[in-house]
């Protein structure tokens, strides 16, 4: 690690601020310096750096189409160079990458660039919705075209005072060069006249074997400091002056509201100042508050104290009878008879009632909850008709629209700051805590409230990742090839959250590995049933991915063992030779947004995962007594992921992993450590949820309200040895290949490599998550 790092986290000012346009350029005024604010659509791009630009630097996205990023870089007369971050850190290093992005293309000096992260304003920003591992996607080449702009304003600056062709002059290190005649300026002493320039209509971007910190490794995080030392700001730690401190009993179940209530023994309690009805909203849920009775106090234990005291008669509404079990029975019902057709090539009806073997299989997989290790935490101040909250939040756009709309306000009168998110996995992403804050601080006459939510609220009123039944059929031929292929996959949809009377999944939610397989099966049948949500259902790491990749990874493993044959090789050859496939021609309109020219799935590229992956994990390796190596690879977020999970089966069931090799492919690798420890996130994520994860539902209600009932990985669980390997690209690459996600696609593989590994241990077969003792001998 160098000097230059170390000063940049001992010294770099990684504070949260937020900041009007105006009040920002004040404060550039103040100290003199040079302010940019480079549009990627109002910029003209060079021809050879253009390609990159229009093809890949603002791709269309679900939920809102990003194409003109406003991104603010600042020099200071000391040469300190601020960058704004405009996406939410969760912990997978964005608040780095981005603004390491823009520092290289400047030439900067990573150790005099201070990071400052951007409070709500799509104006300014573009899309903030941290969501869906697209930040780099989206954001590489215009941060890369706001860095090359700032860096040529300040050529033009040195050549004009140095009476020189802007051709003759480099830049290296945070310093403007000329080397014939040996002078150079830093960049705090050109930043004023540089800022007297209008924004260039060209720009060049580096070669990409100019890269200083782009593709490196050994830099970090501009936060790493402050969270070991606890001097950083999370949702949860937020303090205003005069704030009262709020938790809401919410109703028990989705849709349910209060009948009575009497607060007279809550009012009894020290600290508790009033107890407040917070109206919540019939469904869909949207991001609205679910209503209940708040409890105000001037500590968070005497709010939490004066909950239990409250006496609540509560409407369950017509979700009360919802049985988690029962609705596994509802799921079969649905996924074991003809539903509605969504992929469809040659007639695999037909060819399933000729003879040959045929092999089924039903997978299921339960609610899930986010479980993110900071619960929901938002603090709000109304006064004068102005609302401020601070939150935790991955979507700060749709946090202020939906305070402004709660609050009945306009969208111009509140301000969301975001802080740092102690994980948000999707969850963060609908701010309904952060409307409750709002609310009571209203409800309070402008005092400001700090809502926390405990990790039982948080566990009891997620919106869940759904649940999931998936029920596949093939026939293998003589030779053990199959010849068809059915799989009815029956889940809630995330709509249901937004559309009253939303069933079956989505097209969306189809894509996400179920409809876009590239195997070589001369018949294949999705179909979907439709069936409904009795909960909130929404994002999650990965989403649908989860159990389409755990069910289709598994029943590819079966129709090996059924053809006897070894599980690598029959899984490379269903892929297939090496060929580029439009998602269009398998049925996906959507292809997670992204252009179905420009993202085609590459089975050359989902083969090379798999070889790279299992040679990593020396595949085929004799193994001892109740060893066994599963596979499994998954396509998701416009990136390929492999897994090999070495178990160890005890005689008494108990498990253990002493090794894990991943192979991912996400395109041109921008921080290469970072990549690294989101996939090894995800793999842990991923062996916690197939092991223990699960929510179930009584009278309405999630019974599983603490770590001891949702049990998340503990770390005498993890992997003992757990190896990632990143397939390698040429620099040029940068420039001419698109990038894929890396947040999300290392968790889909980890469930069917985990149970076909306990198959090649044991022989038993796990088709229901979580796995829990069911590796035990019979």
């Amino acid at each position: 690690m160098s000097a230059a790092f170390d000063f940049a986290k001992d010294n770099a000012n990684t504070e949260v601020a937020s900041m009007s346009r105006r009040t920002w350029l004040k404060g550039v005024g103040a100290f003199t310096g040079l302010a940019l604010t480079v549009g990627v659509n109002g910029l003209v791009m060079a021809a050879d750096a253009a390609a990159p630009a229009k093809k890949y630097g603002g791709a269309s996205m679900p939920g809102g189409t990003v194409n003109d990023p406003l991104i603010f870089v600042s020099i200071g007369a000391d040469g300190i160079v601020t960058i704004i971050a405009h996406r939410s850190e969760m912990g997978q290093g964005i608040r780095t990458s981005l603004p390491l992005v823009v520092a290289d293309e400047l030439d900067a000096d990573w150790g005099r660039v201070r990071v400052v992260q951007a409070n709500a304003d799509e104006s300014r920003y573009g899309n903030q919705n941290t969501d869906g591992s697209r930040s780099m996607r989206h954001f590489f080449t215009p941060m890369r075209q706001v860095g090359a702009t700032a860096r040529l304003m300040l050529v033009s600056a040195a050549a004009a005072r140095w009476n020189v062709p802007a051709a003759e002059i480099t830049t290296k290190n945070h310093e403007v060069l000329h080397a014939k005649s040996n002078r150079k300026l830093g960049y705090g002493e050109l930043a004023v006249d540089a800022a007297k320039l209008q924004v260039p209509a060209q720009v060049q971007l580096k070669d990409p074997s100019q890269f200083r910190y782009i593709g490196k490794d050994a830099f970090g995080s501009v936060d790493f400091r402050n969270i070991v030392t606890g001097n950083t700001q999370y949702g949860i730690d937020t303090r205003l002056e005069g704030m009262l401190y709020a938790v809401v009993a919410r109703p028990p179940v989705y849709g349910g509201k209060v009948a009575s209530f009497d607060p007279a023994e809550a009012l009894k309690i020290p600290g508790v100042v009033k107890v407040i009805e917070l109206k919540g909203s019939p469904p869909p849920a949207k991001f609205n508050p679910l209503g209940g009775i708040a409890v105000i106090a001037r500590n968070t234990w005497a709010a939490i104290k004066g909950r239990e005291a409250l006496k609540i008669t509560w409407d369950n509404g017509p979700h009360g009878g919802y049985d988690s079990t029962a609705f596994k029975v509802t799921l079969q019902e649905a996924a074991r008879k003809p539903a509605k057709v969504v992929r469809n090539s040659g007639d695999t009806m037909a060819v399933l009632g000729q003879a040959g073997k045929r092999i089924e299989a039903e997978y299921y997989i339960p609610h899930l909850a986010h479980a993110t290790m900071e619960p929901p935490a938002a603090t709000a101040r109304t006064a004068n008709g102005k609302c401020e909250v601070w939150a935790c939040v991955q979507d700060p756009q749709a946090t202020r629209d939906t305070v402004a709309d709660r609050l009945g306000w306009k969208t111009a009168d509140v301000k969301v700051n975001v802080t740092l998110l102690g994980g948000g996995f999707g969850r963060k992403s609908k701010p309904d805590f952060v409307a409750e804050a709002a609310l009571l601080s209203q409800a309070m006459d402008g005092v400001p409230v700090k809502v926390t939510w405990t990790r039982e609220d948080d566990l009891r009123h997620d919106y869940f990742h759904t649940v999931s039944l998936e029920h596949l059929e093939s026939t293998l031929d003589a030779k053990g090839k199959p010849q068809a292929w059915l799989h009815r996959t029956a889940a809630p949809t995330i709509a249901s959250t937004f559309v009253a009377g939303a069933k079956g999944e989505q097209p969306g939610e189809l894509g996400m590995g179920a409809i876009n397989i590239p195997f070589v099966i001369p018949n294949i049948r999705i179909e979907a049933p439709e069936v409904e949500a009795h909960t909130r259902i929404g994002w999650f790491r990965s989403v649908y991915n989860i159990p389409h990749a755990f069910a289709v990874q598994s029943f590819v493993a079966e129709l090996a063992a059924a053809a006897k044959r070894d599980h690598r090789e029959f899984l490379l050859e269903l892929i297939g030779p090496a060929r580029q496939i439009n998602p269009q021609e398998m049925s996906d309109t959507t292809n997670y947004g992204e252009s179905p020219v420009l993202y085609p799935l590459d089975t050359g590229r989902m083969r090379a995962v798999v070889e790279l992956a299992t040679k990593e994990a020396g595949w085929g390796r004799k193994l001892l007594k109740g060893h066994g190596l599963g596979l499994a690879v998954a396509y998701s977020f416009m990136s390929y992921v492999a897994a090999v999970i070495e178990v160890v089966v005890a005689d008494d069931g108990t498990i253990s992993i002493p090794r894990v090799d991943m192979a991912i492919d996400c395109g041109p690798q921008i921080t290469p450590d970072r990549i690294r420890s989101q996939v090894e996130g995800a793999c842990i994520m991923g062996l916690s949820l197939a092991l223990t994860g699960e929510i179930t539902f009584k009278n309405g209600s999630a019974e599983q309200g603490n770590f001891h009932e949702y049990e998340v990985l503990r770390a005498f669980s993890a992997p003992r040895d757990l190896r990632v390997h990143m397939v390698p690209h040429k620099s040029s690459m940068y420039d001419t290949m698109p990038l894929g996600g890396v947040g999300e696609p290392g968790t889909p593989p980890i469930a069917p490599a985990l149970c076909n590994a306990i198959f090649a241990a044991t022989g038993k077969r796990i088709r229901n998550l979580p796995i829990r003792d069911q590796a035990k001998k019979s």
